[in-house]
Protein backbone atom coordinates (compact mmCIF):
# COMPACT_ATOMS: atom_id res chain seq x y z
CA UNK A 1 0.00 0.00 0.00
CA UNK A 2 1.40 3.38 -1.02
CA UNK A 3 0.64 6.15 1.44
CA UNK A 4 -1.20 9.41 0.82
CA UNK A 5 1.06 12.26 -0.41
CA UNK A 6 3.70 9.85 -1.76
CA UNK A 7 5.35 10.95 -5.03
CA UNK A 8 3.93 8.64 -7.71
CA UNK A 9 3.40 8.20 -11.43
CA UNK A 10 0.10 7.37 -13.09
CA UNK A 11 -0.82 6.25 -16.59
CA UNK A 12 -3.86 7.71 -18.28
CA UNK A 13 -5.47 6.86 -21.62
CA UNK A 14 -6.01 10.04 -23.65
CA UNK A 15 -7.45 8.47 -26.82
CA UNK A 16 -8.67 4.95 -27.54
CA UNK A 17 -7.58 3.43 -30.88
CA UNK A 18 -11.00 4.20 -32.40
CA UNK A 19 -10.53 7.89 -31.53
CA UNK A 20 -7.08 8.27 -33.13
CA UNK A 21 -6.58 10.41 -36.25
CA UNK A 22 -7.08 8.58 -39.53
CA UNK A 23 -3.84 9.84 -41.14
CA UNK A 24 -1.59 8.08 -38.58
CA UNK A 25 0.48 5.03 -39.56
CA UNK A 26 -1.47 1.76 -39.13
CA UNK A 27 0.67 0.51 -36.23
CA UNK A 28 0.09 3.80 -34.38
CA UNK A 29 -3.67 3.81 -34.95
CA UNK A 30 -3.96 0.34 -33.38
CA UNK A 31 -2.86 1.43 -29.90
CA UNK A 32 -4.26 3.97 -27.44
CA UNK A 33 -2.56 7.33 -26.89
CA UNK A 34 -1.20 7.17 -23.34
CA UNK A 35 0.04 9.84 -20.94
CA UNK A 36 2.18 9.41 -17.84
CA UNK A 37 1.92 12.03 -15.09
CA UNK A 38 3.78 12.46 -11.79
CA UNK A 39 2.32 13.95 -8.64
CA UNK A 40 1.35 13.43 -5.02
CA UNK A 41 -1.08 10.60 -4.29
CA UNK A 42 -4.32 11.95 -2.83
CA UNK A 43 -5.40 8.73 -1.04
CA UNK A 44 -3.54 5.53 -0.07
CA UNK A 45 -3.60 2.97 -2.90
CA UNK A 46 -1.92 -0.06 -4.42
CA UNK A 47 -0.05 -0.16 -7.74
CA UNK A 48 -2.53 -0.96 -10.50
CA UNK A 49 -5.50 0.77 -8.89
CA UNK A 50 -7.36 3.83 -10.17
CA UNK A 51 -6.22 6.93 -8.26
CA UNK A 52 -6.13 10.71 -8.22
CA UNK A 53 -2.93 12.73 -7.88
CA UNK A 54 -2.10 16.41 -7.48
CA UNK A 55 0.68 17.58 -9.79
CA UNK A 56 3.30 20.16 -8.89
CA UNK A 57 1.29 22.72 -10.85
CA UNK A 58 -1.80 21.97 -8.77
CA UNK A 59 -3.75 20.01 -11.40
CA UNK A 60 -5.77 17.02 -10.28
CA UNK A 61 -5.28 14.03 -12.61
CA UNK A 62 -6.69 10.53 -12.44
CA UNK A 63 -5.31 7.31 -13.86
CA UNK A 64 -3.82 3.93 -13.03
CA UNK A 65 -1.09 3.99 -10.37
CA UNK A 66 2.14 2.81 -12.02
CA UNK A 67 4.84 3.30 -9.37
CA UNK A 68 6.04 5.15 -6.31
CA UNK A 69 9.08 7.45 -6.45
CA UNK A 70 9.45 7.29 -10.25
CA UNK A 71 12.92 7.95 -11.58
CA UNK A 72 13.98 9.88 -14.65
CA UNK A 73 15.18 7.51 -17.35
CA UNK A 74 16.35 9.74 -20.19
CA UNK A 75 18.45 8.13 -22.85
CA UNK A 76 19.70 8.95 -26.30
CA UNK A 77 19.68 5.28 -27.26
CA UNK A 78 22.37 2.67 -27.70
CA UNK A 79 25.95 3.46 -28.68
CA UNK A 80 26.36 4.01 -32.44
CA UNK A 81 29.96 3.40 -33.61
CA UNK A 82 29.46 5.58 -36.71
CA UNK A 83 28.81 8.61 -34.48
CA UNK A 84 32.25 8.17 -32.92
CA UNK A 85 33.80 8.10 -36.39
CA UNK A 86 31.88 11.24 -37.39
CA UNK A 87 33.11 12.96 -34.21
CA UNK A 88 36.72 12.16 -35.09
CA UNK A 89 36.30 13.33 -38.70
CA UNK A 90 34.69 16.62 -37.67
CA UNK A 91 37.34 17.36 -35.04
CA UNK A 92 40.11 16.63 -37.54
CA UNK A 93 38.52 18.95 -40.12
CA UNK A 94 37.87 21.72 -37.58
CA UNK A 95 41.04 21.55 -35.52
CA UNK A 96 43.49 19.64 -37.71
CA UNK A 97 45.51 16.60 -36.72
CA UNK A 98 44.70 14.34 -33.80
CA UNK A 99 42.45 15.70 -31.08
CA UNK A 100 41.66 13.98 -27.78
CA UNK A 101 39.01 16.46 -26.71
Amino acid sequence: MIQKNAWVQIQKTILEPSQRATHLPEETKKVPLLMWVKGHLMEPADVGSSVKIKTLTGRIESGILVCENPSYMHTYGAFVPEILQIDQIVKTKLFGGDSDE
